[in-house]
């Protein structure tokens, strides 16, 4: 009996470790050429996943995004855009309108996703997902565009910025590059 409640025991830690590790991965999202993408192609990478728009005050914030990534591609950073409009309409085009405003605004090259909603009944499942997850910073539905999620190489989130947290920040360039080094 005392091995069975033992082995019963270490197959829940080992399963429930996995699935915490792997959920990220478990989803599959449409990119903003209207392709299906599973998140499982990103294992291994650092992932930085940004609900953006672009009529907002933090906009300018593709450049930064841009930049990192840029910086830090070949040290397997990706980054993840997915534009929302749940705040004000701030994000009002098509996928078609908002990848050409992305690539002839700030050159963005990193993977934008079709847009989803970020917040509410209709919220994506990626981001009920990223919204539940505990972590060091906060937890809880998104306050406005441009917050960041910080993945580990192994899926798990580590880190999650608000909107004010500029990409190019200390604050998000030391945790990012703290991920990167692992």
């Amino acid at each position: 009996m005392k091995i069975f409640i033992t082995l019963l025991m270490m197959f829940a830690m080992a399963s429930g470790n996995g699935t915490v590790e792997t959920a990220f991965y478990n989803f599959n999202v449409q990119n903003i050429d209207g392709e299906e993408v599973s998140l499982s192609e990103y294992k291994g990478k650092v992932v930085l996943v940004v609900n953006v728009a672009s009529k907002c005050g933090y906009t300018p914030q593709y450049e930064g995004l841009q930049n990192i990534y840029e910086a830090h591609k070949d040290d397997g950073l990706i980054i993840l855009g997915f534009p929302a409009n749940n705040f004000n309409g701030q994000e009002p085009g098509s996928d078609e309108e908002i990848k050409q405003f992305c690539t002839l605004e700030y050159g963005v090259d990193f993977p934008m996703f079709s847009k989803v909603s970020v917040k509410g009944e209709d919220q994506a499942e990626l981001f009920k997902y990223l919204t539940s997850q505990s972590n060091p910073d906060f937890e809880g539905e998104i306050k406005w565009n441009f917050e960041k999620f910080l993945i580990d190489k192994n899926g798990s989130l580590q880190r999650r910025f608000r909107s004010g947290v500029k990409p190019e920040s200390e604050e998000l360039l030391s945790a990012l590059e703290k991920e990167l080094a692992k």
